[in-house]
């Protein structure tokens, strides 16, 4: 991989394109400079400030693709990025932020917030940086355009097909090789899970509050006092009253911490579905390419297998060239280099 210069840099950035190909491309060169973040980040910047909003998109999606696909090797692109980030979203946004460059931003800090690659407080200041939606609101932008109807009808459609996976193989510190497919966000797409975190995320919903066995059976002994109006003719005295008046209090106690629960389950479900919708979208399309791919090379192998019968076929009727004809008409070995310069 090439060396990290400034102006090499400075070219990479000025042929960065919207294609998934050329995103990845830089990001992976990127991450393998990383020690040299804060010149890259600083130079990002620039290029960011003096970018047409297109470009400026392109440019954020390179910075999420270089955001996500470190933080194995290190925090340093994160915490570095996190830095300008307001600044660049500021730019980005104002009254000059079209529909499509919002849909885009806020659809990428609301992964980063799932994915927790910052914190709710830091993306909720880069939320209102970005600021567009609100403006627009006040602007009185009541209904949004018609052409919407356009993701409707593709919804069937798998939307990895829009891009295409690539890999790649790159040097790890140790000198070895690491084969990684990526899927880095075109447009409006979003790269999708990674297994752990899927996997972890499954794991936490075993325990979430329509599991807990005790909790429920808890509510289900609850006295029918607690909940039946028309028994409360039953009570005779004070102290009865009082006792019922506990039993209702524990009863709402029990029962609002455990709506609580299910509400907040309700909510981890919705972003596992979500988890998986982009995960099985994902696995889809790299199946597809695994198809082709995998077609390709079988079409590739029986080129081979024709190539290797056709050589055998004509070493059949090649001579020997090892041996030579000799002069009485037998069979004579080559000669030798020192043969050829033997005066003699």
């Amino acid at each position: 991989m090439a060396g990290f210069t400034e102006s090499a840099l400075s070219k990479k950035l000025e042929d960065l394109n919207a294609s998934q190909q050329s995103i990845q491309t830089l990001s992976l060169w990127l991450i393998h400079h990383r020690k040299h973040y804060a010149t890259i980040v600083k130079t990002w910047m620039r290029e960011l400030i003096s970018a047409e909003e297109s470009r400026q998109l392109t440019l954020m999606y390179l910075a999420n693709d270089v955001i996500q696909n470190s933080k194995k090797k290190g925090p340093e692109y994160g915490k570095q990025f996190g830095t300008v980030l307001k600044k660049a979203f500021e730019i980005m946004g104002g009254d000059s932020c079209s529909e499509k460059t919002q849909k885009s931003l806020h659809r990428l800090l609301n992964i980063w917030e799932e994915r927790g690659v910052y914190s709710k407080e830091t993306i909720d200041e880069f939320k209102t940086a970005l600021g567009c939606g609100k403006k627009r609101k006040s602007m009185g932008d009541a209904s949004p355009p018609k052409k919407k109807i356009k993701v409707k009808e593709n919804k069937h459609k798998p939307m990895i097909i829009e891009k295409e996976p690539q890999t790649y193989v790159k040097d790890d510190e140790e000198g070895g090789k690491e084969l990684h497919v990526t899927l880095s966000p075109v447009t409006d797409i979003i790269d999708p899970p990674e297994p752990e975190e899927l996997i972890k995320a499954l794991m936490e919903l075993e325990n979430s509050a329509s599991s807990d066995a005790a909790i429920r059976e808890k509510i289900a002994n609850l006295p029918p006092e607690v909940s039946e109006i028309n028994l409360l003719s039953r009570l005779e005295d004070r102290r009865m009253g009082e006792a019922l008046l506990r039993q209702v209090n524990e009863a709402v106690s029990l029962l609002a911490d455990y709506n609580a629960r299910l509400i907040n389950e309700m909510s981890e479900r919705k972003k596992v579905s979500g988890l998986l919708r982009d995960f099985i979208q994902s696995q889809r399309g790299l199946l597809i390419q695994a198809e082709n791919r995998s077609q390709e090379c079988k079409e590739k192998l029986k080129k081979i297998y024709q190539v290797r019968n056709e050589v055998k076929s004509r070493l059949q009727n090649l001579p020997d060239m090892q041996q030579l004809p000799n002069v009485t008409g037998g069979l004579a070995p080559l000669p030798s280099v020192g043969d050829l310069f033997n005066v003699s």
